[in-house]
Formats: structure tokens, C-alpha cells, sequence
């Protein structure tokens, strides 16, 4: 959640195949319906606003500059949901290049552990600030079949610069901020539960399934 009117950020691809109503819960909330306000397929973005009724405690604020290789950061979203937990989880690791595949300057690559399910989740630096929004993971298996070995902990995040820019053209209000005291895990994951939501909808290959 970044802003205090109930804008959702995730990636366009979370949304891009559903099928009826997407909704939105925090957690130990009542789900919402979303509405999908506006979408960036080239930088895998989309913005989701909750009913104009909904109020909110708090939204996350958005690192004011550049994260650099090495710094740590702390990742939280709701992978293999229905496998795993239905809380959210938390992994942690290092900023390990400024750069994705290619040399793609809009994405870092990061070396928290990430799984289907966190897409779209935030990337917080160690104050708590949205550092990126988790985007994908490298093909592990793809990979070893071209070079015969398995990739590890290669995972990667939208930057904020690319988010900021995708914000302002939806003429969005958000808030930034500097980073300054760091903050325990057990504290940017709880602060974390106020404007960390699970996004679910019904797939269109599930609804064809069904019919």
C-alpha cells in the first residue's frame, strides 16, 4: 500500500490473468475487491486501489535514494500460498548487483530467497523503506541446461526510480523518505503487516478449467 487513499502496487502479471473480482486482504483483515486504476506491462507494474470507504492505519514510504551492492534487505510476501503458510513470510539477504538480466538497469538483483507468490511484494531496505517490488526469479532449471549448472539465490526487483516514475504518471500521491536508524527484521516485518496485502483472484486457466 503506498499512499494513505488505498493504492496497491504489484506486478501487472500478478493481475494480467484474472478472471472476476480481485481482491485484497491484510492481514487478519476481511478481503476487499480491488479495481485495477492503471498498468505498465513493459516494466511489470499495476496499481489496484480498495473501495473509496475503506480506511487505512498506515502505507509504506518509499526509499528517497538509490540502494547500493551490498546492503541488506528483507523481503515479505505470501509464497506458494496454499503449500506453505497463509501468513506472509520473510526472507533476507543482500542487494547483489544494481543491474538484472542483461543488464537491465530498471531491476537489482537480490539474493533473498523469492517464490511464486511473492511477486509483486515489497523489498524493504534495513529501515524499513520500500527499496524495490519484487519482480521474478531466474529460471534455475533453464539455466543449467544451457551452462550444466544450478544457479542459486539469483532473484530480482523492480527499482524504485521505475516505480516513481509509473506513481507519478498515475498521478498518485505518495511519500518518501531517507533512510536513518535501522530497524531489527522482527520490526520492519511487523510494522510491515499494516500495508503488506495478499492479492488473489481467479486465474483464466482456472475458470476455463472449471467450465
Amino acid at each position: 500500500m503506498v499512499s494513505p487513499n488505498g493504492h496497491i502496487v504489484t506486478n501487472n502479471h500478478v493481475v494480467r490473468g484474472c478472471v472476476g473480482d480481485i481482491k485484497g486482504n491484510l492481514t487478519g483483515e476481511a478481503s476487499m475487491v480491488l479495481r485495477v486504476v492503471s498498468s505498465d506491462a513493459g516494466n511489470d507494474l499495476a496499481l489496484l486501489q480498495a473501495p473509496a470507504t475503506t480506511t487505512f492505519k498506515d502505507f509504506i514510504r518509499i526509499r528517497d535514494r538509490s540502494i547500493r551492492s551490498g546492503d541488506s534487505i528483507t523481503v515479505i510476501g505470501f509464497p506458494l500460498r496454499g503449500l506453505l503458510t497463509s501468513d506472509f513470510t520473510v526472507t533476507t539477504g543482500i542487494v547483489s548487483s544494481l543491474s538484472g538480466l542483461g543488464n537491465d538497469t530498471r531491476h537489482l538483483q537480490i539474493s533473498a530467497a523469492v517464490q511464486p507468490g511473492n511477486s509483486g511484494g515489497p523489498l524493504f531496505d534495513t529501515s524499513g523503506l520500500l527499496a524495490g517490488v519484487v519482480v521474478a526469479k531466474l529460471d534455475a532449471l533453464q539455466v543449467m541446461k544451457m551452462t550444466g549448472a544450478l544457479p542459486e539465490n539469483i532473484n530480482f526487483a523492480i527499482k524504485t526510480g521505475a516505480l516513481r516514475d509509473f506513481l507519478d504518471n498515475s498521478v498518485v500521491s505518495y511519500m518518501t523518505s531517507e533512510p536513518k536508524v535501522e530497524l531489527k527484521t522482527t520490526d520492519i516485518a511487523g510494522n510491515a503487516r499494516a500495508y503488506t496485502m495478499l492479492i488473489s483472484c481467479t486465474a483464466a486457466e482456472q475458470a476455463n478449467a472449471k467450465r
